[in-house]
Parts: C-alpha cells; structure tokens; sequence
C-alpha cells in the first residue's frame, strides 16, 4: 500500500510538472508575436509582446496623443509619430498613410539617431493612402554608409519598400521566385536613393538614383522599361563624410523588355541596355513640391537629422519629362550597349554592362569584360561608341540580324548558349564563372559606325580561329540608322518583332541552300519550330549558323574555295540567293 502511494506521489509530481512547463511554454509563446522566431517571411513589425502597456505622449499640449513608445520583438524600443492627428489611447501601432515609425535599433534611448531605422509614409492628396515611403537607415558609426530613400507609388498598389522585420533592416534585394521582387520595382512606379546618411548631405532635395523609374506601357502590373539616372557626388570620400550633389545627371541606363514576354514567375526579363555616361544634363529646374511632408514640429526632437521631414519639394526628372532630357539636353562622351542573348536577365534594374576590357579574362573585379560584379558572366554581348559618335543610335546588321550599337567601335560576345550563368547580385558566391567560353569579336576598322571585321574563337582556346573581313568580302556593311531619341515602347517592340522576323525568314532560306547542297536540316529539328519571337530570334541565328558551318565544312572538304567565299558572302551579306543554286529554265 505504501508503494502505491509513493507511485501515485510520484505520479502526480510529475504530471505536475509537466503542466507546469507547458503553461510557462504556452504562456511565453501567448507574450511572444507568432512570426518573431519563425523561419517564415517577416512581412510586418511584430506587435508588441501580450500585456505590454505603450506609453501615449502629447507633444503639442491639445489633450490627444501624438506618440506612442512602445516595443517589438527582441525587446526593442519602438515610437510611433501621428503626423495626421488620427491617433488615440488604446492604439498600438500607428497607421501606414502618414505616419512615422522610429526603430532604437541599438536600443540606446534615442530613436531617430545613429543606428536606427526610419521609416515615414505620406499621404500627399489626402485620399487616405499613403503616397510616398521615405526610409532612413543610420549607420552604427558615424560616417560609415546607411541609406536615405524615397519611394513613390504612383499606380496605387499600396507597396513600398521592404524591411526585414526580424533584424529591421532595409532589404530592397528581396525576391520570390525567379524575379518577383518585395521592393516595389512593379508598375508604373519610382525611387530616389543614396547610400549614405543623411547628415552628409547639404541639400536633401537632390539624389544620387534620382531617380529610378519604372515605366508599364501595357498597365499589367510589371515593369517593361526601367530608366536609372544617377547624380554622381562631387565631393566624396571613403568614409561617406561627404556625398555632396551637384544637380547634375551624368550616368543614365535604359533597360528594355523589348519582346514583352514579362509574366508571373518571370516578372522582370530586359533583353538590352542602352547606356550614356558623360557631362550629362543640370535637371535643376526638375522641382516637384511636396504636400503634406511636415509633421509635428514639436516631433523634430527625435531625429538625429529633421530636414528632410522639413522639405516642401524635390528635384529630380520624372517619367515625363526624362526621356526628352536624356537625348535632348544631355551631353554624352560615350555610348555603352548590352543585349542579354542567353535572356537570362532577372534582374530589376537593367542587363548590366559589360566593360571594354580583356575579352578573355573573367571574374569580379578580373579585368575582363565581367569586371562588374553585377554583370553577367557569360551569355551577353556588350558594344562601346568611347567617343559617341554614333549619338546613340542603333542599327539592325545584315551579317546576323541582330540589334547593334552604331558608332561602336568594338563589340564582344562571350557566347553561353544553355544559360548556365547569369547575373545578379549574388553571382559572386555562387562562385559559377565558366572555365572555358567561346568568344565573337566586333571591331569596326574603316570607322564609318558598323561592324565590318568579325573573329571567332569557337573552341575558347582565346585564339581567333576564324576571321571574316567585310571588305575583303566586297561587302557592304552599311545599314539603315535607328533613331531611339523618339521612341515609344511600341516602337521599341515593333523593332524587335521586325528583327525576329528577319532572322526567322533568312534561317528558312538558309534551310532550302542547306538541302540543295545535300546538307540534311532535320539534325536541327528543335530549331526549325519557334512562335515567339524570343524563339525566332534565337532559333533562327542558331539554325542558320550552324547550317552555314556545315555548308563551310563541306566546301573546304571539296576543296571549292569560290564555293567558300560566296558561301561567307551569303551569310554576312544576309542574301541567301548568292549560293543558292539556280533552277535552269526550260527552253
């Protein structure tokens, strides 16, 4: 009997304990914000933890309150500002129309100074949304980077910038997918940003990104042209305690998604890049007023640096007015071009450039033509104009087809058929550069603006083995001059259906020569079927490449060196119909 009592003893303290545990867990779990520790997406600032009184503080001395101190998780000190007079007792967070939160990230007391995060949503037309994102983000040191950005919604989606909720940090990079981004680059939308704080700026009304536009011809919802232009600091240095503007745009990227192929699971997919670099255009007079930015000058007290809750306007050229800025007013020493031919291109901004540099080197920072950490390892073909003659100007070449750059003088393509590596921010730890590539080389050796002189290392041994000169040729290499200065997104689709086409039609041709010279096409059958016209355009360069080898393998197997010649001058004149074989008429 007295076993079975110290059993049920037993018994009872253990399952006592056990209650216990699992209430304290239930209980903490109860005080804790249900995605704080989760390996889930931080979409919103956790609430405060259960039973946590905020403070409401009256700023202003009319009775209401105008500020609520209160935490998130990690224990950190949170203020929430009423710039709309719309706050109340019993609230615990503020509203996202034209509100300011403050994060004491370092929890030191202070919460808009050095180390903290803000973020401040205006509502500049009163309609009850907000209008306009400004975040702040002070470094932890002094003088050590940080960002001030505005982001304006002008299509109405309600979506701003995106803050990583569990360590309060801005994290525009952020995607889902292949390019479906949280930042929004979507629409018909724009940004300003620098990434320094703002203390080092003299005049807030300027940018460095100023800004980055988002244009959406077709109202889809995503992004087909994207136009970056940036306000390069005068006076800097590696510490960031300057970064002083000038109002002067002196870089500008314009990105195209010139087949339109944009959808869900491929929202950003720019196929070239369009680049001017120089002294630019001053786009002072660009002045844009601000309505409803002041809040409460009693809040000022908060911020390390107030001025920019102060301004009543912003200088920067919008979606209107850049364009005819760009070709009109600027002033260009040289003229930079991408195409992205392994469409690979994710990327939000632009198919970055390639630089004028050793073809065959590669890596970050190598000194190869992917130099640029962001650009694409292999896959895109880059061409340079250094000293813009051609005035940015393009031109569709008869020797492929493709869009190129006139005026350049030299042109590269380092060749990545599959798609196997790609660009973007992350290119660097993927640590996934090719070992061995084939290149194409462009030069334009009679200066007149188009390519006449093309080198081959197929085998990518970095040795050409194959070199076609136009002239030697008798060909001409003049083409008809696009003029983009006027163009409307239509006009840039319009061109690249008519390229696509182009091609298409002369690989056909290139398939019937191939058949009258006993060449069977069916061993390309993948490529012989294509609808869009991203698969005309690759496709068909491709099919017709690979048949104009073969048809060069046969004439140099027969030894018919007047076969050859006319053979490369059918393929880089574009006239199949100078090998074709001729029918004989009947008599």
């Amino acid at each position: 009997m007295r076993k079975l009592n110290h059993l049920l003893k037993v018994g009872c303290a253990v399952f006592v304990f056990l209650i216990g545990i699992i209430g304290n867990s239930w209980g903490q779990n109860e005080k804790a914000y249900w995605n704080s520790h989760t390996q889930l997406i931080p979409m919103r600032l956790p609430s405060p933890p259960a039973g946590f009184k905020p403070e409401y503080i009256d700023l202003n001395g009319d009775g209401k309150p105008d500020a609520i101190k209160s935490m998130t998780h990690n224990n950190t000190p949170i203020l929430w500002l009423d710039d709309d007079g719309n706050m109340k007792e019993g609230d615990l967070e503020g509203d996202m129309v034209n509100d300011c939160l403050l994060i004491d990230r370092n929890k030191d007391g202070i919460y808009g100074g050095q180390g903290d995060l803000i973020i401040d949503w205006v509502d500049e037309d009163g309609d009850g949304k907000a209008d306009m994102q400004i975040v702040i983000e002070y470094p932890k040191e002094h003088n050590a980077g940080g960002h001030f950005m505005i982001v304006m919604d002008m299509d109405h989606d309600n979506i701003f910038n995106y803050i990583n909720w569990n360590n309060f940090t801005l994290q525009c990079w952020d995607f889902s997918g292949l390019s479906d981004f949280y930042q929004d680059y979507s629409g018909r939308t724009a940004f300003l940003k620098i990434h320094t704080a703002t203390y080092a700026m003299r005049d807030l009304r300027l940018n460095w990104e100023n800004p980055f536009l988002f244009y959406d011809p077709d109202n889809d919802g995503l992004s087909e042209m994207a136009i970056r232009l940036l306000d390069s600091p005068k006076v800097k240095d590696s510490n960031y305690e300057n970064r002083q503007l000038g109002g002067t745009i002196d870089w500008v990227s314009i990105a195209v998604d010139l087949d339109n192929d944009n959808t869900t699971n491929n929202e950003f997919d720019f196929d070239f890049t369009l680049g001017f670099q120089g002294e630019g255009f001053d786009y002072r007079d660009q002045v844009h007023p601000i309505k409803n930015m002041r809040g409460l000058p009693e809040a000022d007290q908060f911020f390390i640096d107030p001025r920019y809750r102060q301004l009543t306007e912003l200088v920067y050229p919008d979606h209107d007015s850049a364009w005819d800025l760009i070709f009109q007013r600027g002033k260009w020493d040289r003229i930079n071009f991408v195409y992205d031919e392994d469409d690979d291109c994710g990327r939000w901004e632009r198919v970055e450039f390639y630089d004028p540099k050793d073809p065959f080197k590669i890596g970050t920072r190598k000194g190869g033509i992917d130099n640029n950490s962001q650009s694409d390892a292999a896959g895109d073909r880059g061409e340079w104009d250094m000293d813009n003659s051609g005035k940015a100007r393009l031109y569709l070449s008869r020797f492929d087809g493709r869009l190129h750059l006139y005026g350049a003088e030299t042109g590269v393509w380092r060749i990545d058929q599959n798609a196997k590596y790609f660009q973007g921010f992350d290119r660097s730890w993927r640590n996934r550069d090719p070992q061995k590539f084939a290149t194409v080389l462009y030069s334009d050796l009679d200066n007149n603006g188009f390519f006449d002189h093309i080198e081959y290392d197929l085998d990518g041994d970095s040795i050409m083995e194959t070199v076609i000169d136009f002239k030697e040729l008798g060909i001409d290499d003049k083409c008809e001059l696009i003029d983009v200065s006027k163009f409307t997104y239509k006009d840039f689709t319009a061109m690249a259906k008519r390229m696509s086409e182009g091609i298409w039609k002369r690989a056909n041709q290139a398939v019937e020569v191939a058949r009258q010279y006993g060449i069977n096409p069916l061993w390309y059958a993948k490529w012989m079927q294509a609808s869009t016209i991203r698969e005309k355009y690759n496709r068909g360069y491709w099919l017709q490449f690979y048949l104009y080898k073969d048809m060069e393998n046969l004439f140099i197997r027969q030894g018919d060196a007047d076969k050859l010649r006319q053979l490369n001058q059918a393929y880089y004149s574009g006239d199949w119909s100078i090998i074709e074989k001729k029918t004989k008429r009947s008599s």
